[in-house]
């Protein structure tokens, strides 16, 4: 396993020698490098499997902390809002790592196509969670890595060993979850149409008695599956993703706070500002100023590389 990771830490290195990020000819997968610690950082993590081959990444999901490492994945099977912080790196030993996004009808038509093995047992019903690299599962990323040097095989291949890697997790220590997420008429397949609509209607007044109806749930049921899968009540869910839509508005649209807070759904300017303080540790103007500074300062620093 050690020569797999070692192949997988090389290519990475290479592709993402002229930047951060590199989102590859292979649909769904993208590869990362930091040259440096990071602050904690708010974002939604999709379905998907992430990978690191050197350093480490600490993310805050609710109350809980999960790390992830070279030895260990992490695995999301529904959209949820995080806090993210890469907290082992450095220019000499950079932070590498991948993400490839997982497609739930896929891994429903292999639990039907085919007689998987039981998975090993799982206790949590979290959407998020960290599992163990096993050898077969760093073999098949590093085959879907080593495809990006003949792009001609990409079509042909690719799907070939996205469909093993699923087949790894499926059979892993975290197959169990992967399995209930994309079992049709589950409670967790129901609570994930509810985020589904949460995310599309993120500015609307929340009424959870409509939101659990919506998904063929009683209250307190919807209540306690979805804190269950997400760590955070509704109501929690509604805010990040207004937070994080807000500052996107600002950063990327430079739209004025007072404009951002009401396009997402805030009736007070005042609310809006000490809820997004107390997430992004800073007041909007001045959160956005710093972030414009920043990334003026890292264009400046890759031109004089």
């Amino acid at each position: 396993m050690d020569t797999a990771i070692e192949n997988l830490k090389l290519n990475i290195a290479r592709w993402t020698e002229a930047g951060e990020l590199f989102d590859t000819a292979i649909p769904g997968l993208a590869l990362f490098k930091r040259e440096d610690v990071t602050e904690p950082v708010s974002g939604m993590y999709e379905p998907s499997v992430c990978l690191v081959v050197q350093g480490a990444k600490r993310v805050k999901l609710g109350e809980e902390t999960l790390v992830y490492d070279a030895r260990h994945f992490l695995i999301t099977s529904v959209h949820l809002p995080t806090v993210v912080q890469v907290i082992e790196a450095s220019p000499e030993k950079p932070y590498l790592g991948l993400r490839l996004m997982l497609d739930l009808r896929e891994v429903s038509q292999l639990m039907l196509d085919s007689s998987l093995p039981q998975p090993r047992a799982q206790q949590s019903s979290r959407g998020m969670a960290v599992g163990e690299v096993t050898h077969p599962l760093i073999s098949a990323f590093e085959r879907l890595v080593d495809l990006l040097d003949d792009e001609n095989d990409i079509p042909i291949l690719a799907p070939m060993i996205q469909r093993e890697i699923i087949y790894r997790l499926l059979v892993g220590d975290q197959g169990a979850r992967l399995r209930q997420m994309a079992s049709a008429g589950s409670q967790s397949q129901q609570i994930a149409r509810a985020i589904d609509w949460l995310k599309g209607n993120y500015a609307t007044p929340l009424r959870i008695e409509d939101l659990a109806a919506r998904v063929s749930m009683s209250t307190s049921t919807f209540h306690h599956h979805f804190r269950t899968l997400t760590a955070m009540s509704p109501l929690q869910y509604q805010k990040m993703l207004r937070l994080n839509e807000a500052r996107r508005l600002m950063l990327a649209e430079r739209v004025d706070a007072t404009t951002a807070a009401f396009n997402v759904g805030y009736e007070s300017t005042s609310q809006f500002s000490r809820e997004y303080s107390r997430l992004f540790g800073a007041p909007p103007l001045r959160d956005i100023t710093y972030l414009r500074q920043s990334a003026i300062s890292d264009v400046r620093t890759s031109a004089s590389a």
